[in-house]
């Protein structure tokens, strides 16, 4: 089972960025699929963002052009840089590692991933 912490999170004010961290035990050499996750109280845990061994990345629409996922394979580091934050951005967010669709690709979909971290909470303020 791969450990997996995350870091990186904080207070900002609408429109400010964060660079959220996943430092991993084993990381993507052992894994296909990495995601970004995240969850507010009451409701249930949602993706983010994934990506491939090859660094191709999956978006949600309402994250699809502020935030990018990338990951350095070396450091055995998942990043989720986040630009333009706002208010419905807040929650704990959460890196994950697990497997493909049926067809390959990855996608921040919550069955398909079985190590977690810990959670980082995010906090956009108006």
């Amino acid at each position: 089972q791969e450990q997996l912490v995350e870091s990186g999170g904080g207070s900002v004010q609408s429109g400010g960025s964060l660079r959220l961290s996943c430092a991993g035990s084993e990381f993507t050499g052992s894994r296909y699929c990495m995601g970004w996750f995240r969850q507010i109280p009451g409701k249930e845990r949602e993706g983010v963002a994934s990506i491939d061994r090859s660094g191709t990345p999956f978006y949600v629409r309402a994250v699809e052009g502020r935030f990018t996922i990338s990951q350095d394979a070396v450091k055995k580091t998942l990043f989720l840089h986040m630009n333009n934050l706002e208010p419905e951005d807040t929650a704990m967010y959460y890196c994950a590692a697990g497997g493909p669709l049926p067809m390959g690709t990855c996608s921040p979909i919550t069955t398909l991933y079985f190590d977690w971290g810990q959670g980082t909470q995010v906090t956009v303020s108006s």
